[in-house]
């Protein structure tokens, strides 16, 4: 089926301009072919707007917050400018901070940092473990996956109503799922948490690239996201939220920036006076493309419409849907069933086939970028694959040969920047390999399938 045909549609809108969209790569049968990147869901391609402003600006950059220069100047007025953009973007309340962090981990790593003592976190196991496993200095609850959003948000609601009501508490979940892409109930989580004393941060990593996110309207307390999932390049991320916990806490990393006033003691040391603002939290010289990237990326966002881009994506989603529903052997996972709302973002595994060699013969084969493994959700893959979750594995895929069976799965990917081409093109694929089998001979090295030379 073509996804093409809803063009003349004006709710839905062309893919925006990326990086990457004419670069060829070969094949191992011959020739080569322009490559269809199906793995947003690790690394979206910048858009070439993002590309664009950062060029424009790379000649006048310049230190932050620490010249008197017109470069050093120019370049604190776009990376506080970033920081409104971005506070617009997510429809921040008036108090809250935005700090300019590495990625999605290391926001929620930030925010473990700050945790009030004798704090109690609760997590399902569903989460990324960007997700998961920051808690450590905190008495952590892991929830069960839950196979309806209502049993989420009953789940949520128990596991609160039974915890010490005198004490902090933090509930962390996702927004939109890394493996099955489905959306999660976040507003009645939010209002969950609230009702029994707790707050909430809310993985906005799969979320914001593909849907508005507003903290006021979710009621959360924090969001947390990545400017490469964001189509903004530079290893640059984002939390926003609630001021007090950030202000209270000592610094995420004590240096310069952080610090508003050091002095030395007479018997030797130094008192250090902390700023109170989102500065607190990044010390050091800050990054200051990769903050202007992710301003330029909300922009185009923004300007783009999102009605109009998750009109689109929802018409890819069903193309790629309605084709693997045509391959018996396929089958995709999923927490909420076939008619959740989702992201583009959709696993599966072949029946016969191991998840790394599948992906393997997309790539070398037709030219398609995916993902196999268990894309840092183990205990989640591993509950939709019917295995045990406690069941180790790693990030990328088992050591098993072509053929054997795997404990891990296929993993597609797209957004706003994706051709119909390349979900035809994927769809096709799916389905010729099912049906003829791969034309190569692949091999496993270094717990990686790859073509046999």
């Amino acid at each position: 089926m073509s996804v093409s045909t809803a063009a003349a549609d004006q709710t839905v809108c062309a893919p925006l301009p990326v990086l990457g969209r004419d670069v060829t790569v070969p094949l191992v049968t011959g020739g080569e072919v322009t490559y269809a990147a199906l793995d947003y869901a690790a690394s979206a391609p910048a858009l070439q707007r993002v590309w664009d402003d950062v060029a424009a600006y790379a000649p006048y950059y310049g230190s932050v917050h620490r010249g008197a220069g017109y470069l050093s100047q120019l370049s604190t007025d776009l990376f506080e400018n970033a920081r409104r953009t971005v506070a617009e973007f997510l429809d921040c309340r008036g108090d809250d901070q935005v700090v300019f962090t590495r990625s999605t981990t290391d926001s929620l790593n930030l925010l473990a940092a700050t945790l009030p003592a004798d704090c109690q976190v609760f997590v399902f196991e569903t989460e990324h473990h960007a997700s998961l496993l920051p808690w450590k200095d905190a008495q952590v609850t892991y929830l069960n996956a839950p196979r309806t959003p209502q049993e989420a948000v009953t789940a949520l609601e128990r596991a609160l109503a039974a915890r010490d009501p005198h004490g902090p508490a933090l509930v962390c979940v996702t927004g939109a799922s890394n493996v099955t892409g489905e959306l999660w109930p976040v507003r009645e989580l939010a209002a969950a948490a609230h009702a029994h004393g707790a707050r909430i941060v809310l993985d906005a990593a799969q979320l914001a690239p593909h849907h508005p996110v507003s903290v006021r309207d979710l009621d959360v307390d924090w969001v947390a996201f990545s400017g490469h999932k964001l189509y903004a390049p530079f290893g640059s991320g984002v939390l926003a939220g609630r001021a007090d916990w950030l202000r209270e806490a000592e610094p995420y990393l004590a240096g310069g920036g952080a610090s508003r006033k050091v002095t030395r003691r007479v018997d030797g040391g130094v008192d250090v006076e902390w700023h109170e603002s989102a500065a607190r939290h990044e010390a050091g010289s800050p990054n200051v493309i990769g903050a202007y990237s992710i301003a330029s990326a909300c922009k185009a966002l923004t300007e783009a419409g999102f009605d109009r881009l998750v009109a689109r994506e929802e018409q890819l989603i069903g193309a790629v849907r309605a084709g693997l529903a045509e391959v018996p052997e396929v089958r995709v996972l999923s927490l909420f069933g076939d008619e959740a709302p989702r992201v583009g973002v959709i696993s599966f595994v072949v029946e016969g086939w191991n998840s790394s060699h599948f992906a393997a013969a997309l790539s070398a084969e037709y030219g398609i970028g995916v993902r196999d493994g268990l894309f840092c959700a183990h205990p989640l893959v591993r509950t939709l694959l019917g295995s045990d979750p406690q069941t180790q594995g790693e990030c990328g895929a088992p050591e098993a040969a072509p053929g054997e069976k795997s404990l891990n799965a296929i993993r597609v990917s797209f957004g706003a920047g994706t051709p119909d081409e390349h979900v035809e093109r994927f769809v096709r694929a799916v389905k010729e390999l099912v049906r003829d089998g791969a034309k190569w001979n692949y091999r496993t090295e270094d717990g990686r399938c790859v073509p046999a030379v």
